[in-house]
């Protein structure tokens, strides 16, 4: 059967050739990087914060993350580093002055350019679109690009003023050589911070020991044994020593209070005394007249 009418089938069409191979494009990959959130896949709105392997972030999306671990997510293998807040760094972006935003070509009568970036660099002016490589300092959260941070080497911080060191560089969307390096340097740091915890915990621990041994000395203890009890002169008499010293203690205290009284009592007196309302200020009858005047001192 077929073949009626002088029909010539094609190659294709009787040899089944094996699929293609999808390839995705490259720019459009880093475009999607750039600006949409690497958890929740929407599109980068402010406030972006971005975690210590370089990945963007929307904070809406990783706060709702952090409150509720558990919920199914497309992406959550991005996020498994993240701990809490303390892991990622809000970033302190640069606008895009030719940026109009997504719906600036309505009629369709001009030009869209897609690899227009919604931030730039505020030193060089190259825009963040996924062409040029950028990074961010952990110190201050500030984004420049590589270029800028190569031409002007300097400690202090472009934007802001900040310093900071070659450690604090973090490349934004690395390649995964870089990632990599980023999870050892980060793996470093938290165990430097669990170090430095466990140390500082010993310390607080040796502090309060000692202060427990003085308070055991400054406060003895009477053992009563046998032997006291036999002696009840003995035992008569240490207390009494130590019923006259407590009344000695008590009576330098109640002392001590009454001159602090005495003490707050005239100064007090002496702050009145300035004033025109106090009795020291007022006239006698005799000083008084009989008719009214306008100064302040006739009452």
């Amino acid at each position: 059967m077929g073949c009626d009418g002088g029909t010539i089938p094609k190659r294709h069409e009787l040899v089944k050739a094996p699929k293609k191979v999808e390839k995705v494009d490259k720019n459009a990959e880093l475009a999607a990087q750039w600006k949409y959130c690497a958890l929740s896949q929407e599109k980068l709105r402010r406030p972006i914060v971005a975690c210590e392997l370089g990945r963007l972030f929307n904070k809406d999306a990783i706060i709702e993350y952090l409150l509720d671990k558990t919920a199914e997510r497309p992406n959550t293998q991005t996020v498994a580093h993240i701990r809490g807040i303390k892991d990622i760094k809000e970033l302190n972006l640069t606008d895009n002055p030719e940026w109009e935003g997504e719906r600036r070509n309505t009629k369709g009568d001009r030009y869209e350019d897609f690899n227009c970036g919604m931030f730039i660099c505020p030193v060089v002016g190259l825009e963040m679109n996924g062409k040029h490589r950028f990074c961010y300092l952990q110190t201050c959260g500030c984004v420049f690009s590589d270029r800028a941070l190569k031409e002007i080497k300097t400690d202090i911080c472009h934007k802001c003023g900040d310093a900071f060191k070659n450690e604090d560089v973090i490349v934004l969307n690395g390649t995964k050589d870089e990632v990599e390096k980023l999870k050892e340097k980060m793996e470093e740091r938290r165990t430097k911070a669990k170090t430095k915890k466990s140390k500082k915990s010993k310390a607080a621990e040796f502090v309060s020991t000692p202060s427990e041994l003085k308070d055991d000395t400054q406060a003895p203890q009477v053992d009563v044994t046998e032997s006291s009890l036999e002696n009840g002169e003995s035992s008569q008499s240490a207390v009494a020593g130590s019923s006259s010293s407590s009344k000695g203690t008590k009576s330098s205290t109640s002392s001590a209070t009454k001159r602090s009284v005495q003490e707050m009592t005239e100064k007090s007196e002496v702050f009145k005394s300035l004033f025109t309302s106090h009795s020291s200020a007022k006239r006698t009858k005799d000083q008084t007249s009989n008719w009214v005047t306008h100064t302040p001192y006739h009452f």
